[in-house]
């Protein structure tokens, strides 16, 4: 850490004791060091620092290897409440702060108004959102294709769901012993896929398999099969229309052979664009908060935990997640591409 870090720590550290807030003094220490001295949200880290009685203003001593984030846990952690801070988050993992800030910025997703989003997009983006969205809308409006939509995507559930909760003691009490997390979770693969009426096939991927295309291209095989049992009336008339995201397993060159087999209309979707997939603002939001406070010791018990959370929500529930599409790309092209903040 150099000297000048330690300087503008000094200055925070009286500005604090002044009274003045984290924004009067970012922007007083702006004023003397220019506008790039120091952002306001360190400041407001550094704030809340001294706030929690911690007034040390050296880092914490690093030790052994560095931190190791689990990707998958943390994306699943920000898709499940993307407003948790980088403290909570950091409380889940047992990690420091920076390092989940740090992190997520390498994983692309950057902070808007109060809540993680998972691209910083480009102009080239907001103008392919705004073009799908009104194709897509207009095709609605002139041939219905909602009740033949067919959507899919994968989540990690993780075994282990409750978050521990920060609590405070004085010095001269007794510290419980609490047994540190580990540094991976157990998690497993879902992989799902619903239409308005309900889940039409889902399974559970096999302990340290991950998507590539084979796995998925069988998969689409499996939920073929699913459809000629649960959906007949799609085979029988105009046909499935099917939606997933761009991930590379399903935009291969491979997957695309095995869609053109199978027959199925493929809808376009917009690149980083997981406010438009129904899975992702729908069904997994309340799939998570169904897990909430769970832990699981094997992978039937997840297993049945799907069994019993699919089958309890009615066809309202799904049909809702479905027909909100169309509102969905009304307000992206209001918005001008710009992401949906629920």
């Amino acid at each position: 850490m150099d000297d000048q870090t330690v300087h503008f720590r000094h200055i925070l550290l009286y500005y604090f004791r002044k009274g003045k807030n984290a924004r009067q003094a970012c922007e007083k220490l702006r004023k003397v060091y220019g506008e790039h001295a120091l952002q306001e949200r360190q400041c407001q880290r550094w704030f809340q620092k001294f706030r929690d009685g911690d007034f040390d203003i050296h880092d914490a001593p690093r030790s052994g290897r560095p931190t190791e984030v689990d990707s998958d846990e943390l994306k699943a952690l920000v898709g499940a409440n993307p407003h948790y801070t980088t403290r909570e988050i950091a409380e889940t993992l047992k990690i420091h702060h920076s390092t989940v800030h740090d992190h997520l910025k390498k994983l692309g997703y950057v902070s808007k108004l109060d809540r993680w989003v998972p691209h910083e997009l480009r102009e080239v983006h907001l103008t392919a959102r705004v073009d799908i969205c009104d194709m897509l809308l207009k095709r609605e409006e002139n041939d219905p294709f909602l009740k033949r939509l067919i959507t899919g995507d994968e989540k990690w559930i993780v075994y282990n769901n409750v978050v521990r909760k920060r609590s405070w003691s004085r010095s001269v009490d007794t510290r419980n012993t609490i047994a540190k997390a580990e540094s991976h979770q157990k998690k497993v693969m879902l992989s799902v896929w619903w239409d308005f009426k309900g889940i039409v096939f889902f399974e559970l991927l096999p302990k340290n398999q991950t998507i590539d295309t084979t796995v998925y291209c069988r998969q689409l095989d499996s939920l073929q099969q699913s459809i000629m049992q649960k959906r007949s009336e799609l085979i029988n008339r105009k046909g499935v229309v099917f939606h997933h995201d761009n991930a590379r397993p399903h935009t291969s060159f491979l997957t695309r052979q095995k869609l053109l087999e199978l027959g199925w209309d493929v809808l376009p979707h917009p690149a980083y664009s997981p406010d438009l997939a129904p899975s992702d603002f729908h069904l997994f939001r309340s799939l998570q908060n169904s897990l909430r406070e769970i832990s699981f010791t094997s992978d039937e018990a997840v297993h049945q935990h799907l069994v019993q959370f699919f089958a309890g929500k009615d066809k309202s529930f799904y049909e809702r997640g479905i027909m909100k599409l169309p509102e969905r790309w009304r307000k992206v092209i209001d918005q001008n591409g710009q992401y949906i903040i629920d």
